[in-house]
């Protein structure tokens, strides 16, 4: 027995020996490193993919070194903790990246990451994994930056310009068989021959303003509803004209003015009574916002139109010219899409068109194959975007309902009765 008892002392001391004196470890490369030209970019950047490792946690970190020569000075550019930036978390159609893994790492190397990449330049790679003091380097990988011809990510958009393309075109196609298609009723572009009738029957004028807007673009806000304006102006005077009522359009803007002039007198050829036509119709009174408004509150309280109509773009003026308006008892429609003049017009004016009801007006009023058309394209294609919102945000309700703790022993239960 007590041979036994020394054998195994002995035993277990060579074994603690050997194993206190034998290295450690080596520690594991970054493995399957991958050097690619980011896809669908306009160049200067490069993805670098490569295989997580079994000690990838908060205590490791990741360095990435690039140099322009193979076998040149590596330069650190960039590290991070080595269980962080994977490749299921670019953000990125799955067209363009595919199945994005969780195995596996990722990062972009872009032009300010402390190196200036050169499209058509190779450039190498290397990936070091270091833990307390030990590191292991990957080996080289190496890529070339360009510019890419179509970015892949945009396909999407592409695919639904083209089919709301051909939607609207289909319309158009539609509307020129059948001029009467239908549009949803404007209660305030139904009101313009009733306003026009009863400043004919009053004999008072028709006063009609077109915001704000001066049309000399530089990102102007004030622009499309500008142009609404214009050409809802050109409606209205086809019919002043055919009941021989005066028109008067005072102006801030002498960019507007002289478009206004040549719709009017278009109109007035179109209505078969260009003898009508008067160039003082048209008229000039000031740029200044505050200016403009008080000489149009005093044209308006000397001459008494029976109808305004207020469209385009408007700012703190809105309610001043409203108000007024009110006031004289003058029947008021007023369209526009500054959301925050709306309150005002609906307040005092007897219909207002709101946001794009201002846009769809010179298609409501002419029944044009063509305006007609776009409009009805265009409804139809928010209603597809409207159902893809309602459709995405019951699956997305209905998956964090199925994720619920109740759901998945439901499921459960049922596999197992299966």
């Amino acid at each position: 027995m007590k041979i036994t008892g020394k054998f195994f002392a002995l035993s277990l001391f060579l074994l603690l020996s050997l194993l206190l004196c034998s290295p450690a470890a080596a520690l594991d490369a970054p493995q399957a490193l991958e050097a690619f030209d980011m896809p669908g970019d306009g160049g200067g950047s490069i993805g670098l993919r490569w295989s997580a490792g079994p000690v990838d946690s908060t205590a490791a970190i990741y360095r990435i070194f690039v140099s322009e020569q193979q076998h040149g000075e590596f330069k650190h550019i960039a590290e991070f903790p080595a269980n962080t930036r994977y490749e299921n978390e670019i953000a990125g159609p799955w067209w363009v990246w595919g199945a994005k893994r969780q195995d596996v790492h990722f990062f972009h190397v872009k032009s300010n990451s402390g190196i200036q990449l050169v499209n058509g330049k190779s450039y190498f790679f290397q990936v070091v994994l270091v833990t307390g003091q030990e590191s292991a380097q990957s080996a080289v990988a190496a890529a070339v930056p360009h510019v890419n011809l179509f970015n892949w990510a945009k396909l999407n958009n592409l695919l639904l310009l083209l089919a709301f393309s051909a939607t609207v075109l289909l319309s158009i196609r539609r509307a020129r068989i059948d001029p009467n298609i239908f549009l949803r009723r404007i209660p305030g572009l139904d009101a313009v021959e009733e306003a026009v009738g009863r400043a004919t029957e009053m004999g008072r004028p028709v006063l009609y303003l077109t915001g704000s807007g001066d049309l000399t673009g530089s990102g102007d806000p004030s622009s499309l509803a500008t142009i609404a304006a214009t050409v809802i102006l050109g409606d209205v005077a086809k019919r002043v004209a055919a009941y021989g009522t005066e028109l008067k359009v005072p102006h801030r803007a002498a960019i507007v003015m002289a478009i206004c002039q040549e719709m009017v007198r278009e109109s007035y050829l179109a209505a078969g009574r260009p003898d009508a036509y008067k160039e003082e119709t048209n008229f000039f009174i000031t740029a200044d916002q505050f200016a403009y408004t008080a000489a149009v509150d005093g044209l308006m309280l000397r001459e008494r139109p029976a109808a305004n109509f207020f469209m385009g773009y408007y700012y703190a003026e809105s309610l001043l010219l409203a108000e007024t308006g009110a006031a004289t008892g003058a029947i008021q429609i007023a369209g526009t899409d500054a959301e925050h003049q709306l309150p005002f017009f609906i307040t005092t004016c007897d219909y207002t068109l709101i946001g794009e009801e201002l846009y769809a007006a010179s298609a409501y009023l002419s029944r044009e194959p063509a305006l007609v058309g776009t409009l009805r394209g265009q409804d139809l294609g928010k209603a597809v975007v409207l159902g893809a919102l309602v459709l995405g945000t019951f699956l997305v309700t209905l998956g964090e309902l199925l994720a619920t703790p109740f759901f998945r022993a439901l499921f459960q239960v049922f596999n197992d009765f299966r």
